[in-house]
């Protein structure tokens, strides 16, 4: 789920409005990721209200320098993917709507194309069985 809001909404005022309709559309998931700017009553009003476990992945006080953090990674990677879309590098639209429409738009473009790589090397590899057959 993606949504933008304001500069001036925090993390978790997003959460409040986010999870919900998270918890909604997937009735499936019940285990949430996230980072420390979600801590404090967030995590007990998800568990409480929503059923879902907000499960905080904080950095350890005695890590120096750059460490892969468990989770942490997946959400840095996927921004680093969309940023490499054009429209989203900067900030072009007016309306919050339009940003999180060019996310989803994003998206769709990279994961289509990995399902057609993945299409393409699995017909390679059976006509190349088919030929050594």
């Amino acid at each position: 789920m993606v949504l933008v809001t304001a500069a001036n909404v925090t993390d978790r005022q997003a959460a409040r409005v986010m999870l919900p309709h998270l918890r909604a559309r997937f009735r499936k998931i019940v285990l949430v990721w996230a980072d420390g700017g979600y801590t404090g009553r967030l995590v007990d009003w998800a568990k409480e209200k929503l059923q879902l476990t907000l499960q905080i992945v904080k950095r350890s006080d005695d890590m120096s320098g750059f460490v892969v953090l468990p989770r942490r990674w997946c959400v840095e990677r996927t921004l680093g993917w969309l940023m490499r879309s054009r429209r989203l590098v900067r900030d072009f639209e007016t309306l919050p709507a339009s940003s999180e429409t060019f996310v989803y738009f994003s998206m769709a473009m990279l994961m289509s194309r990995r399902l057609a790589r993945t299409a393409s090397r699995t017909k390679h590899e059976q006509s190349r069985w088919a030929h050594a057959a």
